[in-house]
């Protein structure tokens, strides 16, 4: 894991699914934060043009970071906080 969390930071066990790759995460993180900790600052794209989306308000107003998560679909990765075996699945250019 690169960034601000180091592996010794992760209790064993703290990881979800995205995209069918496992996650570690820090107890307390949101989904968004999680991402962006693994490198990984965009996750979906606009319908029209393309364009990557990832994190941008980080309080639940503008939708850029629209995730599924355990078949949910349109969450906000900003607002979820991971939870150990989470399946999340993250639309890259399937714009939710």
């Amino acid at each position: 894991m690169t960034g601000a969390a180091a592996e010794t930071d992760v209790p064993a066990g703290s990881t979800v699914t995205v995209d069918g790759e496992p996650l570690a995460f820090v107890p307390g993180q949101t989904l968004a934060a999680a991402l962006v900790v693994s490198g990984r600052v965009a996750w979906r794209t606009t319908r029209g043009g393309q364009r990557p989306r990832g994190v941008f308000c980080g309080i639940g107003v503008c939708y850029d970071c629209l995730v599924t998560v355990d078949g949910r679909r349109g969450q906000r990765a900003c607002l979820v906080r991971a939870r150990a075996g989470m399946a999340v699945a993250t639309g890259e250019g399937d714009d939710e």
